[in-house]
């Protein structure tokens, strides 16, 4: 059994998630969804729009996605992947060079994501509408 495992916010759930996930799935057998915790988010300086619990629901909701586990912090990655047995670990091209030190556990994979789609410009596209 091929084991795969990706991390993030997974705000304002979209297709490109969904695209994500469906892709990360076809490299395997089971599908791990880090979900990063608020309190997590808040020391990267990031801030989502749904909770931790909201989020992590609606990520174990996708059919791709097999178990849902809470990030809550970045030194966890080299603990999940020795202890969830994990196989391939996957992040988005933006994370490129960031996290190679664990090739030395599972292989890394970096993907492009889903063009024409992110949280980002959705965020700001709701921001504007508002605003009118």
């Amino acid at each position: 059994m091929k084991t795969i495992i990706t991390y993030g916010t997974f705000d304002l759930f979209h297709f490109g998630h969904v695209r994500l996930f469906k892709r990360l799935k076809s490299l395997g057998d089971r599908l791990i969804v880090g979900v990063s915790t608020d309190e997590f988010n808040a020391q990267k300086g990031k801030a989502a729009f749904f909770n931790y619990q909201q989020r992590a629901e609606i990520v174990a909701a996708c059919r791709y996605v097999d178990l849902v586990v809470p990030e809550i912090n970045w030194q966890q990655k080299q603990v999940d992947i020795k202890y969830l047995k994990i196989d391939i670990f996957v992040m988005c091209n933006d994370w490129e060079g960031k996290i190679d030190s664990l090739s030395n556990q599972c292989q890394v994979i970096y993907l492009d994501r889903t063009g024409n789609i992110s949280t980002t410009e959705i965020k700001n596209n709701l921001a504007l509408t508002s605003r009118r």
